[in-house]
């Protein structure tokens, strides 16, 4: 079972939480949040980690040449979009980072949500589907409606957030 905590922002904090047993970490790379790292502090972080240790960076409608100055510089394994991005930006950043994984975020509001989400299986590894709330990309602490999933069969990996933990 893979279970990724987010928001880590000290070595200590990461390391303590790889040693309970966590397969993956996740880095905040978003600047307007209380739980931001840069990619310095990424790189610091990672180099306590065991390498088995999977690190992905969280970004929100972030440049292309950011994501992969953050990628390079903060030795991340992947990364997860919870913004806007399309899922011609997502072929892009596959063609910048074909050895990174790539994770989008979904915020499902409708049925419709889910359907548009198939357009982005040839360009991700891995759908995030998320709760819906008008404000915030993720982490809202709202747990997404398990029904509107029953029926849903993407092609690839699909997980769902719930809860980031500060």
């Amino acid at each position: 079972m893979r279970v990724k905590i987010c928001g880590i922002t000290q070595p200590d904090q990461g390391r303590a939480i790889a040693n309970l047993g966590t397969t993956t970490l996740g880095f905040i790379c978003v600047s307007g949040s209380p739980r931001y790292v840069t990619p310095e502090q990424i790189a610091a972080i990672a180099i306590s980690l065991p390498e088995t240790i999977e690190r992905i960076g969280v970004f929100v409608n972030e440049s292309l040449d950011q994501i992969v100055h953050t990628v390079h510089r903060g030795q991340l394994t992947g990364i997860q979009l919870h913004g806007q991005e399309s899922p011609q930006e997502c072929q892009r950043l596959r063609q910048a980072l074909p050895q990174i994984e790539l994770i989008k975020a979904i915020r499902v509001k409708t049925s419709a949500d889910l359907k548009q989400s198939l357009s982005y299986v040839d360009f991700v590894d891995t759908l995030l589907m998320d709760a819906y709330h008008p404000q915030q990309f993720g982490g809202t602490g709202i747990t997404l409606d398990w029904q509107s999933l029953q029926e849903f069969t993407p092609p690839l990996s699909l997980v769902s957030g719930w809860r980031t933990y500060p």
